[in-house]
């Protein structure tokens, strides 16, 4: 079965609360449902936008939390699509969804009226650092800031 994106919704919030406990671990079970509350409530700063991969309807598989930044490094616009979270479940990585997330971003960008799509890793992360190289960002500073054209 191939794997598609659409937009989160509430029926989501399970699945996208163990896939943002599995990315940001540091945030307690209670943090990250309260965040996923307010996005759903409408009473959410960020993200802007989430975008779940799954197989079928039921089975979350991946995620991408989007915002709109004023800027950011390497950028040479002042309003930047952000990939604030970016998360494939390990049994369903280099299958593609990554970068079905990546590419689901990007027109979720460009409807925003981005022209460019920024992202960041930490610098020692060496697989989030790969998947952002693999679809297609370049590094734009230190702290593996990533950029793309949309």
């Amino acid at each position: 079965m191939k794997p598609r994106v659409r937009a989160a919704t509430r029926a989501d919030a399970k699945g996208w609360l163990c896939m943002r406990q599995a990315l940001w671990p540091e945030g307690s079970a209670k943090e990250h449902e309260q965040e996923i509350e307010q996005f759903f409530s409408g009473r959410s700063r960020e993200p802007l936008a989430v975008l779940i991969a799954c197989f079928g309807e039921d089975r979350p598989i991946g995620f991408a939390e989007l915002s709109i930044r004023p800027s950011a490094e390497g950028c040479r616009t002042n309003r930047v699509a952000y990939l604030e979270g970016w998360f494939v479940a390990p049994e369903a990585r280099r299958q593609g969804v990554g970068r079905l997330l990546v590419e689901a971003a990007e027109t979720w960008g460009r409807v925003q009226g981005c022209r460019e799509l920024a992202s960041d890793s930490e610098s020692g992360n060496a697989v989030s650092i790969a998947a952002h190289q693999a679809a297609g960002f370049a590094s734009a500073g230190l702290v593996e800031c990533f950029r793309k054209d949309l």
